[in-house]
């Protein structure tokens, strides 16, 4: 059994999705592991991870669109505001979303399914750089 760790970072521009899949698999790939588990832990709690289709841009879209609409900017629910409107639903989206992922290796690679991707989901709207641990264990 062999471990391996590695530190992903991601400058997001503002609050959307970011397809992280390629730098994922392009690091998972390179660790020669033929059977294991990926671990994806990010150390946020303004933005979170996200497993969901990489094929039909219109799907990023509508999830934005449902989160922007289940969780508003400035609504007066929040008295979390100090770091601006935006904070405290980022931090709700966070609790509703994941801030790990695991996915298995089979042989020597990711088990995505054919139209999934691995996506950051930012939830502020000024730039950050986010950083993500990735923690491969298999053989």
């Amino acid at each position: 059994m062999q471990q391996f760790t590695h530190a992903l970072q991601v400058k997001a521009q503002g609050r959307r999705l970011y397809d992280i899949t390629p730098q994922v698999l392009q690091w998972a790939n390179a660790q020669m592991i033929t059977t294991g588990l990926l671990t994806l832990y990010i150390q946020h709690t303004s933005a979170s991870l996200m497993i969901n289709e990489n094929y039909d841009r219109d799907v990023l879209v509508d999830m934005e669109a449902f989160f922007n609409r289940l969780v508003p900017d400035g609504d007066d629910l929040f008295i979390h505001t100090v770091e601006g409107p935006d904070d405290m639903p980022a931090h709700v989206r966070t609790a509703l979303t994941q801030t790990s992922l695991s996915i298995p290796l089979k042989d020597g690679k990711l088990a995505l399914g054919q139209w999934q991707g691995i996506f950051l989901f930012e939830h502020r709207h000024l730039p950050a750089t986010r950083r993500m641990l990735m923690h491969l264990i298999g053989e």
